[in-house]
């Protein structure tokens, strides 16, 4: 299973701010592509992801675009 890496730190953890509420984030792993958030969220307290979302890392300043993780 490939883990997507922050291009800067190489940590694997990304988080996401919920659009309604910048102070609300969502954890998350990217693996072989695939968004793999907390396992205490629900499906439906997730938000959508897109390849141009907002992403940081979760480990160092890093942010940019989803898709330059994938």
């Amino acid at each position: 299973m490939a883990h997507s890496k922050c291009p800067a730190c190489g940590c694997k953890t990304f988080y996401v701010k919920d659009p309604d509420d910048e102070y609300e984030t969502y954890l998350f792993e990217c693996r072989d592509g695939a968004i793999c958030f907390e396992a205490n969220l629900n499906a439906d307290e997730c938000p959508d992801i897109n390849d141009v979302t907002e992403t940081f890392c979760n480990g160092c300043a890093w942010h940019d675009k989803f898709h330059k993780i994938k």
